[in-house]
């Protein structure tokens, strides 16, 4: 299992990394500027990330902080607000970070709660690039309630839209069930099957108040939003897969990235185009004309946990930034001396 934990971890930060350089270029840009098929291998050494991976380490410190209280909501908010404002300060957060991120978080320096500290509209991919960690909870005992939990928690954070929370937790789950095998040739139904049951499942004691404003009648009504959107995203997927064309820019299929559903769908269809082989399935994602970073760091996260960290090329996984961060993230999941506490969020609860 530690294999797909590092797999997971790093594979989310290979895939920020790869994707940077190519992330504001049209795909015949990309072409054009390292002929004949587009960027092959990362950039640099160290490989330089962006802020996909840094919010994805702060999500990470708030998991393992919290984790002996069990993931409760007060707790977890705090420090997640906290670490964001760390983030959000930090000298090397000049990685062209998302507007909504830093609005939310200088609103939550400034001592708001987060519910009026979050942009209420917004489901840019910022709520879902960052919540990797979120899905292999599971390897500490939570069960997928939790996790559906806190992945919704850590977005609505800094985006309040009721797809940016599907979508969080919608890219937590599916790595949940990759790292424990569930086969490419089974995920799509089994997202698209827990989409459909989730539909209009609420959760009132993480997420408060934030479904509360027009034209929402109801918290269902609210999260239903949500999981449509997703829900049409997973279609756009499978008739991707049935009718895709090797040679064609990802995003004009399942969608630019930007948002959270579209970043999600992108990132998924592209390792379902080369399940086995990480480094085709992140080259595909990079050489995209979106928000190549966040797909590929999604690409990145799902071939990771289900081919784990020895389909990367070595190189790669030593040359990424972050590696003393990455490395304690992955040492808290693949620890089982410090399980979840009892009669907090264990599995039949």
């Amino acid at each position: 299992m530690k294999g797909k934990i590092e797999g997971c971890v790093f594979g989310m930060a290979i895939g920020d990394g790869f994707g940077l350089p190519t992330e504001f270029l049209s795909f015949q840009e990309i072409l054009e500027k390292w002929p004949p098929k587009g960027l092959m291998e990362p950039l640099g050494n160290p490989i330089m990330v962006s802020d996909d991976t840094q919010m994805a380490i702060a999500v990470a410190k708030a998991l393992i902080e919290n984790h002996r209280n069990g993931l409760q909501p007060l707790h977890l908010e705090k420090s997640l607000s906290h670490y964001f404002i760390e983030w959000l300060n930090d000298p090397e957060n000049t990685r062209a970070p998302g507007m909504t991120c830093i609005d939310a978080c200088e609103k939550l320096e400034r001592g708001l709660h987060w519910l009026q500290a979050s942009s209420l509209n917004s489901k840019g991919c910022g709520a879902n690039m960052r919540v990797a960690t979120v899905g292999l909870l599971g390897l500490k005992g939570y069960d997928q309630t939790t996790i559906a939990k806190v992945a919704q928690l850590q977005a609505a954070i800094t985006h309040g839209h009721p797809t940016a929370l599907a979508a969080s937790e919608l890219t937590a789950i599916a790595i949940e069930r990759l790292i424990h095998g569930v086969g490419p040739e089974k995920i799509l139904e089994y997202l698209t099957e827990y989409a459909e049951k989730q539909r209009t499942v609420y959760h009132t004691d993480y997420l408060q108040s934030v479904w509360d404003r027009p034209p929402f009648h109801s918290p269902e009504a609210f999260i239903e939003k949500g999981w449509d959107e997703c829900s049409r995203v997973l279609q756009k997927v499978k008739t991707s897969l049935r009718e895709q064309h090797a040679k064609e820019d990802p995003c004009l299929l399942t969608g630019a990235g930007w948002v959270a559903e579209e970043s999600f769908a992108t990132g998924l269809f592209c390792f379902l185009l080369h399940p086995d082989d990480p480094v085709q399935a992140l080259r595909r994602a990079v050489n995209s004309s979106g928000d190549s970073d966040s797909i590929a760091c999604l690409t990145g996260a799902f071939s990771g946990a289900y081919c784990g960290i020895e389909a990367f090329p070595v190189d790669w996984v030593e040359r990424i930034e972050y590696q003393q961060e990455l490395e304690e993230i992955v040492k808290f999941f693949q620890c089982t001396t410090n399980p979840l506490p009892k009669n907090k969020g264990n599995r039949n609860r």
